[in-house]
């Protein structure tokens, strides 16, 4: 897992770290990485599907047919 150093932390920062990982009953490394989590984790997850859908709603949809192949698939012969 990798490790992070923040050089050059105010003692105000510092503190208020401090005084809000007490409050939320966790260490001032575990606050730490809750911010930092939250702070770049996205809103909400991108689901392809969910974004393939939307592309074509977007461009009027599309109709496809309901109907499919039902050859039998013959494998490949190697001799």
């Amino acid at each position: 897992m990798p490790v992070m150093t923040v050089r050059k932390l105010s003692e105000e920062t510092h503190r208020a770290l401090r005084l809000r990982a007490a409050s939320h009953g966790r260490s001032t490394e575990a606050e730490v990485r809750a911010i930092l989590e939250d702070a770049v984790k996205p809103e909400r997850k991108l689901k392809i599907g969910s974004a393939l859908m939307a592309i074509g709603q977007a461009m009027g949809g599309i109709e496809l047919p309901d109907t499919r192949d039902r050859t039998p698939v013959v494998p490949i012969s190697f001799e």
